[in-house]
């Protein structure tokens, strides 16, 4: 979707500097429907998001930590997995970046994360989170645009996101309470066409 107004008044200069004329916007404008005419049409096919309609799950009441990535933060994840076992449902996700390790847990780990990370650097702790995440069709793995078709609609609505973490089937999302109704309301319609 593009606005053709402010396509065209972001256009008039480089036509005006290429003409070496004064062109009006309202020339431009119907200079680009002209154009989109011509265009052949795509045709439209939906996006297999789900296997069934309702796959959407949140998780409440999680706080993200950012520890500087080093030498000892292996064992220090292999410990929190290892303490982190016998408490079925509680959720926990660590993701290792080149210079950054994230762990990402429900509040009843953080005595827990805190207590083995208590060495490492800390970088950032955001409290307060919820997570949404939607379940994938295996298929739309092979498929282009999926993410983004998804992150795009959440931006439309203005839903500011914390973070994104992806396996092969799922989505996960993670934000602010008070945006988790809003991304559970997007990622619903998204689920059910």
């Amino acid at each position: 979707m593009i606005n053709l107004s402010e396509l065209a008044r972001q256009l008039q200069p480089q036509i005006e500097s290429d003409l070496w004329k004064p062109v009006g916007q309202a020339a431009v404008v119907m200079a680009l429907r002209r154009v989109a005419e011509r265009l052949p049409q795509q045709p439209s096919r939906g996006i297999s998001l789900v296997h069934k309609t309702g796959e959407l799950t949140t998780r409440t009441e999680l706080t993200e930590y950012t520890f500087r990535n080093s030498d000892s933060i292996h064992e220090c994840h292999r410990e929190l997995l290892a303490k982190a076992e016998p408490l079925r449902g509680a959720f926990v996700t660590v993701t290792r970046g080149v210079n950054e390790v994230m762990v990402i847990c429900s509040r009843v780990l953080m005595p827990v994360v805190e207590e083995v990370f208590a060495g490492e650097r800390l970088l950032a702790r955001q409290d307060d989170l919820n997570a949404v995440t939607l379940h994938l069709n295996p298929d739309t793995s092979r498929e282009s645009g999926i993410y983004h078709a998804i992150l795009k609609q959440l931006a439309w609505d203005k839903i500011n996101l914390v973070n994104m973490i992806c396996t092969y089937t799922e989505l996960t999302i993670l934000l602010k309470q008070e945006q988790t109704g809003a991304a559970f309301s997007v990622l619903s319609r998204l689920a059910m066409h």
